[in-house]
């Protein structure tokens, strides 16, 4: 760009060096480049990717909440120059959005706005997410399912975040699996931080949801390791998920308020619904439902896209322990819209435990049992195991009631789930049998950097292919590996493979 003699190849050429340092993670460097062609005279083409950029940046940044109003000024720029390309600005739009959420409002402004788009030559995700807005759930499955998988290629390819988050409004753990592991496998091999740091947060989680705490501990440092090495903003919700479902409310009540006061500076509303779920989460596990029927409440009333339909449940729950029966009846009729449009099996036995608490009918725990045994989400399915353990406690049927609690117990340990471990623990004991000890994964004391090292050894990785890999030097990774040897009492590579946890 510097060395283009005529102004027009320079503002090309310039606009593609920003969108190369912006590929690159070098955010700021990028904006510096911006601000060269920003108040030239540029023909309307060119100001529209002026603004695709300013919007890019911004939303990069987290800082600046302009990303979707820059994009919807390309997208508007764009309509009649070019119908498609403005589609897909309206699109871009959209994503953004969701991050920023609808607790800010700007996502209902995006959908308004995006009504008057170019019409598409086939119904695409935009026509999905304007049809939920305006007829609900059971109007809007078919197409949302259509689109998510696409015709040819699958949404993820284009719009791996978007996509990401219709898989969670659809109760779809696979595809979701399959979004982050493909999200990692493509930011690898393209070398692209951005993709590769969305795909390690996304395997995270699922991690979480799944119960396997010690791949979403990995997955963290390394995202962690690539945001700091590129200078990238971190990102928070995988870290309130975890925090929430280990149950530790020393750990996760300081983390809850810092990431609040951040989202709020900054006016992430997904983020600040994120904290909200994950309080409500905590909150049940502990047995405090007031808390968790205040922070419930707050984010189902967000309407994010998977978050407000995932913290149903929550509200549920949480409704009915305080006796707030209105209230569980009224989400339970919303969260039943959304899975028997769906038809998982996570979907229907999330539900079915639900419709239990406030039916009190066993057939409902039976059935949410049946379905959440076809789950892949163990947390979720030993829930369903405590609270039909629970009723049939207080039916007096004792030896049933402790096949399912003794079940919940040994589940929500073996992945730990300490709060709701307890919990089963404490209704077993009720019961009349003492809940066994039981040890939980292999990572006690381990930090989530460790844990990572811990992994990549335990799949051969040698110390130098970890130190790459997490940007660290072979040193220091020797130097952790000796704590982590003394944390688990084992002096070997080769022992951290077997250990409860730490598989890779």
């Amino acid at each position: 760009a510097a060395l283009s003699p005529g102004a027009g190849e320079r503002a090309e050429r310039t606009l593609t060096a920003v969108r190369a340092h912006a590929d690159a993670g070098a955010v700021d460097a990028a904006a510096r480049l911006l601000t060269t062609v920003e108040d030239t005279a540029p023909d309307t083409g060119r100001q529209a990717r002026v603004d695709l950029l300013r919007g890019r940046l911004a939303f990069l940044r987290r800082t600046d909440e302009r990303g979707p109003a820059f994009v919807l000024r390309a997208a508007r720029h764009l309509a009649d120059l070019d119908p498609e390309r403005s589609r897909d600005c309206f699109l871009d739009a959209v994503e953004m959005s969701l991050v920023v959420g609808r607790a800010t409002g700007v996502m209902d402004r995006v959908l308004a706005e995006a009504r008057s788009a170019p019409p598409s030559t086939s119904p695409d995700v935009l026509d999905a997410l304007i049809r939920l807005a305006a007829d609900g759930h059971r109007a809007a499955y078919p197409l949302m399912r259509s689109v998510l998988d696409g015709d040819t290629t699958p949404l993820w390819t284009r719009r791996p975040a978007l996509a990401a988050m219709l898989a969670g409004e659809l109760w779809d753990p696979h595809t979701h699996a399959t979004i982050a592991e493909w999200l990692v496998r493509a930011g690898r091999d393209a070398g692209s931080p951005h993709l590769l740091r969305l795909g390690l947060a996304q395997s995270a989680s699922y991690a979480v949801l799944t119960g396997d705490l010690g791949r979403a501990m990995a997955a963290i440092a390394e995202e962690e390791a690539i945001a700091d090495a590129t200078d990238g903003h971190p990102v928070t919700y995988h870290r309130l998920q975890l925090a929430a479902m280990r149950g530790r409310r020393e750990e996760a009540l300081p983390l809850f308020a810092s990431v609040t006061a951040a989202a709020r500076a900054t006016g992430a509303g997904q983020l600040i619904a994120n904290t909200h779920w994950a309080k409500a989460l905590l909150h049940n596990a502990l047995g405090d439902h007031p808390t968790a029927l205040d922070a419930a409440r707050q984010a189902v009333a967000d309407g994010d896209l998977f978050l407000a339909g995932f913290s149903l449940p929550e509200l549920i729950e949480a409704a009915v322990r305080c006796g707030e029966h209105a209230t569980a009846v009224t989400a339970l009729a919303s969260l039943t819209e959304r899975t028997d449009a769906v038809g998982t099996p996570t979907g229907l036995g999330i539900a079915a435990y639900a419709r239990g608490l406030v039916t009190g009918v066993e057939d409902d725990y039976r059935q949410a049992v049946e379905h959440l045994d076809e789950s892949p989400l163990v947390p979720y399915r030993a829930r369903a195991r405590l609270l039909y353990g629970q009723w049939l406690r207080r039916a007096g049927r004792g030896r049933e009631c402790r096949q399912q609690l003794r079940l919940a117990h040994e589940m929500l340990t073996d992945v730990g789930a300490e709060a709701f471990a307890r919990r089963a623990a404490g209704e077993l004991r009720a019961a009349g049998e003492p809940a066994r000890t039981r040890s939980g994964p292999g990572l006690v004391g381990l930090t989530e950097q460790e844990v990572c090292i811990a992994r990549l050894v335990g799949t051969g990785a040698t110390s130098k292919e970890v130190a790459a890999r997490l940007f660290l030097s072979p040193r220091t990774v020797d130097a952790h590996l000796r704590n982590i040897f003394r944390k688990l009492g084992i002096g070997s590579r080769r022992q951290l493979r077997d250990l409860p946890g730490l598989g890779g």
